[in-house]
């Protein structure tokens, strides 16, 4: 006999009964025991479907199968899930759990119909919605029917959907179970699905309804357009009606199961929902969401003018805000990663490092002298992501202008979202927008910025040089603090002294020098207009760019390695993945070991999302290096390599300043403009090129304090605190200094649930540019293609890797 109880009623089921009734039926109980209008029912357990899975002979056989399709083999899901599908179907259904099943069924009310739905251990999580996964079965009637659909609903978690839904998103298919609902039907006029927060939008305020006739399984599986009722939860008031055209409605047969039934005219085109009743389903939605403490998706049923909630779940698709914060007054956040070309989520610590480098920029910068990294308003965190807050500046008649001028340069998609909402009145400056306080922060970050401006354009070479003999002295300087940093006390100061020394260089530095080589750019391209010539060419072969010259380097690097026959044939006949791991283990052919790691020495820093302190670095995971090798000694035309295409750009750049100059003087002024041209271009050549050079700065001393921390991480992790070295990067700043200071906590468990669901919102596919406080997120730009475009294929987005 089974110690978990096979059969649980609604009335005994709550939110943390998931485990046993899995996600439908867990919330289904905790619907009814929080009093809302639910049909009665009960759930057979996970404890039932084992057992019906452990009289199944080949049941390890199945599981073994599973296990070896890939995630984007749709031919071998369908095959094998085929195979298990019918294999399930001749094993019976144990009598133990037969008979508790026809005893709650009686209990119930046998002359009742019931809908069946299957109930899975992992569905309608946060970060994944499993609906449509498994199968539901409507109007049963009688108890072999009711047996039949039990079995099928246990057989429908093996479905090629099913199956392939769980390979993607990461779930064991021996830890996913289901349960099964078996719940009484009511028979509607009227049924639905009510959004407790907008789903195209994402506005929280907003409810959005779909209705129609009859069963809510014509609108779910889209035979009909629904109606689509909005309404305002702020005013309480329907903003928004269209009516669809609902030609069809499914009702319960009368034999069992159910029937299409012609909706004549001219009811399909007439309303299903009066204000009145739409505003009260958005009340029930209401409580249902504020019960859960999130926006839900809740089925419902009308049915002799009493609405019943026969589901509710969470809304998965709502990009998740800041918690929190309130949706008023409004703020206008925009994405972090968009800017970085990286859509996947931070580590704790690594948000942290970002949020305390600006905390410590406001503070030595700007004079705001008790900002921390805790209480600072201009980076929030969101789904384990940053947004960047730019209320400040749109309500603010300059910093409106800056972002008008600046966005659509650094982020045109942003800036086109953006466009859509700039006349909004809560963001438009207000009177007393001018504090003198606020203009003395300002002006003692500004003003030394620009003296330091007119310097580099004064004397841009001296300026270069000046700013990258002081990036390598910080540099030396924390590497030198590292040596002697041991204990995790320690290397925390360290992490400390790197937030604190980053953006007092890179603001009032690099910045204003930068601008040096950025501001002559916008001379030249006004110049060269005004003769009908294209200024980028300008900008080709631009030299003292970091990126540029760690490319060359790599190129270099590939060009050792193929000037030895035993290390370039490796190359060529070994995976990227082996090569990696044979360099990391010192096994390498002698001449590509010391050419990698001579890179790897200048450049093992970086890496893939390397903003992210937490991310490995190429030192620690080379693959990505491997691959960029095996691609450059793949080149065989000499015209192709990165040197002789860098020089060739140089020497079109060299060429067209010339033919600028020249025609510039043959207009009027022209000895002037010529004069201005050449001045110009001499300082974008000086300067424009270490546009890279700020984050690469900052990457070196992720690069330090990463390795410092890993140190102690693996003395940790052998001691069993942690489980493996880099774990301090899930945990935030504050929680290591608690670490050092030797407080009991369960590390291990802590850090093993943020991976957890650092791993869901990897699986994230959309992240939006912009976020507002009141929920709407903004994934896109409003890009309109002409009908030429269109034809020949224009791809619009942004050109970005997130390197």
């Amino acid at each position: 006999m089974s110690t978990t109880p096979l059969i649980l009623p609604f009335s005994a089921i709550n939110k943390d009964s998931r485990p046993l009734v899995g996600g439908k039926g867990a919330n289904l109980g905790e619907l009814t025991q929080a009093g809302f209008p639910v049909p009665p029912g009960f759930c057979l357990t996970t404890a039932a479907f084992r057992q019906f899975l452990n009289a199944c002979d080949q049941k390890d056989e199945i599981y073994a199968a599973l296990a070896n399709i890939a995630a984007n083999d749709v031919a071998a899901a369908r095959q094998i899930g085929q195979q298990v599908r019918e294999t399930l179907r001749n094993v019976p259904i144990p009598a133990e759990v037969a008979t508790a099943v026809t005893r709650s069924w009686q209990q119930l009310g046998r002359d009742h119909s019931y809908a069946i739905r299957s109930s899975a251990t992992a569905e309608d999580l946060p970060g994944a919605s499993f609906a449509g996964q498994q199968d539901t079965y409507l109007n049963v009637r009688g108890e072999a029917a009711l047996l039949t659909a039990v079995r099928d609903c246990w057989i429908s978690l093996f479905t090629d959907r099913a199956i392939l839904y769980r390979l993607q998103n990461g779930f064991d298919h021996r830890q996913v179970a289901l349960a099964v609902v078996v719940q009484r039907m009511i028979t509607p006029d009227v049924s639905g699905i009510l959004f407790t927060a907008d789903p195209v939008s994402g506005a929280r305020h907003i409810a959005s309804i779909d209705a129609s006739y009859g069963l809510g399984e014509a609108l779910v599986a889209g035979l009909v357009s629904a109606d689509l009722y909005k309404v305002d939860r702020r005013i309480w008031r329907v903003i928004e009606v269209k009516v669809g055209e609902k030609e069809l409605a499914i009702r319960p047969s009368p034999n069992g199961g159910t029937i299409e039934e012609t909706i004549p005219e001219p009811a399909r085109s007439t309303r299903v929902l009066t204000d009145g009743q739409a505003i009260i389903l958005a009340e029930i939605g209401e409580r249902i969401a504020r019960h859960y403490g999130r926006p839900q998706d809740v089925e419902w049923a009308l049915e002799r003018g009493k609405f019943y909630v026969v589901q509710s779940s969470p809304i998965t698709a709502l990009y998740p805000l800041p918690a929190g914060m309130a949706a008023e007054p409004l703020r206008v956040m925009f994405s972090f990663s968009a800017v970085q070309g990286m859509l996947d989520p931070m580590t704790p610590l690594g948000r942290d490092t970002i949020k305390g480098i600006f905390a410590a920029a406001a503070r030595d910068a700007f004079a705001y002298r008790n900002v921390q990294l805790n209480n600072q308003q201009l980076l929030f965190e969101a789904g384990g992501r940053l947004w960047g807050n730019i209320t400040s500046l749109l309500r603010h008649p300059i910093g409106r202008k800056l972002t008008e001028q600046v966005l659509p340069a650094i982020e045109p998609a942003t800036a086109q979202a953006l466009a859509s909402f700039w006349d909004d009145p809560r963001l438009l400056p207000q009177r007393g927008w001018f504090r003198c306080n606020t203009a003395y922060h300002v002006a003692y970050g500004f003003l030394p910025m620009i003296g330091r401006l007119l310097a580099a354009l004064r004397r841009p070479e001296q300026s270069r040089a000046q700013i990258q003999q002081m990036s390598d002295d910080i540099v030396a300087n924390l590497a030198a603090r590292a040596e002697t940093a041991v204990t995790l006390a320690e290397q925390i100061t360290l992490y400390y002294e790197m937030l604190d020394v980053t953006f007092p260089v890179v603001i009032p530095t690099f910045i204003p020098t930068v601008a040096g080589g950025m501001a002559p750019f916008k001379l030249l391209e006004k110049l060269a207009k005004s003769v009908g010539q294209d200024a980028l060419v300008l900008t080709r072969g631009l030299p003292h760019n970091v990126t540029t010259e760690m490319d060359l380097a790599l190129w270099r690097t590939a060009q050792q390695i193929k000037a030895d026959e035993a290390a370039a044939s490796h190359f060529a006949a070994t995976a990227a993945a082996r090569l990696a791991a044979e360099y990391l283990a010192g096994q390498l052919p002698p001449a590509a070991q010391t050419a990698v790691a001579q890179f790897l020495k200048q450049y093992g820093m970086r890496g893939l999302a390397e903003i992210d302190i937490g991310r490995p670095r190429w030192r620690e995971e080379p693959a990505p290096v491997m691959q960029s090798l095996q691609s450059y000694l793949r080149i065989d035309d000499a015209a192709r390599a990165p040197d002789a295409t860098f020089a060739r750009g140089a020497a079109e750049a060299e060429a067209a300043l010339d033919h600028l100059v020249m025609t510039l003087r043959q207009t009027p002024f022209g000895s002037f403009k010529a004069h201005l041209a050449q001045a110009a271009a001499i300082r974008l050549r000086a300067l424009a090129g270490l546009r890279e050079s700020p984050k690469f700065l900052i990457i070196r001393l992720f690069g330090i304090v990463r390795d410092s921390l890993l140190a102690c991480g693996q003395t940790l992790a052998e001691a069993g605190v942690l489980a493996s070295a880099d774990d301090l990067f899930f945990l935030h700043a504050a929680e290591l200094t608690q670490l050092a200071q030797g407080a009991e906590r369960d590390w291990r468990g802590l850090i093993d649930g943020r991976r957890q669901l650092y791993a869901q919102e990897k699986h994230r596919r959309q992240i939006p540019r912009l976020l507002l406080s009141d929920g709407r997120a903004y994934y896109e730009g409003v890009t309109t293609l002409t009908d030429e475009e269109a034809e020949a294929g224009v791809l619009v987005g942004s050109p970005v890797s997130p390197g």
